[in-house]
């Protein structure tokens, strides 16, 4: 204490003036961390600017437009964030590959379950031709992820329509696993959606010659302790006794 019998003051750390950029980011996070765990018409402007601590004219500053503007812009940047989830080097087996994504792409649907609800089931007030487009921009982006890792710059109806086909079921699992509680655990869902895609383009395969080369060059890289060389010993049990059909 001073002289006074009075504590000193403690000095207040420098106030640090954000850059548009980074002031634009901040809002944005702020906005996705609200839009996580709420419907977007549950979220106000008084709420983001609460929630990053600013004034709501500031807010409005930086998006005008009011909340419908925010909401694609947050939209956009959830959008960028579940492109990149798909984004896997080119290397080792195609089901490892699968599963790292998917692993990035659950932890994103776990963090954002509400949001991700109301994104994907529509049915928002903020829900425009435009908001539907940025989430139709995801779901090619990650289609065109999994055929570049197949291996096919050119690839018929037949296999884009059954990559297209597991995303869209990827997407479909992801909502019922948030509507059953998130059961069963993130790694069995996981699994059992890399056992979808191998099932698919096998079916596929047997109609479609492209499809079998696909399968054939991604099975070659396989391991018999990989997800597909398990799926293969417990299939083999399950259809042993449908010799009768050959």
């Amino acid at each position: 204490m001073n002289g006074s019998g009075t504590a000193p003051a403690v000095p207040r750390p420098a106030y640090r003036r954000l850059s548009v950029e980074e002031r634009r980011t901040q809002l944005l996070a702020a906005a996705l961390g609200l839009f996580a765990h709420r419907a977007p018409e549950e979220v106000s402007l008084d709420d983001v600017a609460q929630a990053a601590e600013v004034s709501r004219p500031l807010v409005y500053r930086y998006f005008p437009g009011g909340k419908q503007q925010l909401y694609e812009a947050a939209l956009r940047s959830a959008a960028d964030i579940l492109r990149r989830c798909f984004a896997e080097p080119d290397t080792g087996p195609l089901t490892r590959r699968l599963a790292r994504a998917l692993d990035r792409y659950l932890a994103f649907v776990d963090e954002h379950d509400a949001g991700f609800s109301a994104l994907l089931q529509g049915g928002s007030v903020v829900e425009t031709t435009r908001t539907t487009a940025i989430v139709d921009e995801v779901r090619r982006a990650a289609a065109e992820q999994i055929l570049r890792h197949l291996g096919t710059p050119r690839p018929g109806p037949r296999l884009r329509m059954a990559v297209r086909t597991w995303i869209t079921a990827v997407e479909a699992a992801s909502l019922i696993w948030l509507d059953e509680g998130k059961r069963p655990a993130p790694a069995e869902l996981r699994d059992w959606l890399v056992d979808h895609f191998i099932a698919l383009l096998t079916a596929t395969a047997a109609t479609d010659k492209q499809t079998a080369r696909v399968m054939r060059a991604a099975l070659a890289t396989e391991t018999p302790e990989g997800p597909a060389g398990v799926l293969v010993r417990r299939v083999l049990p399950v259809v042993g006794d449908a010799t009768h059909l050959l």
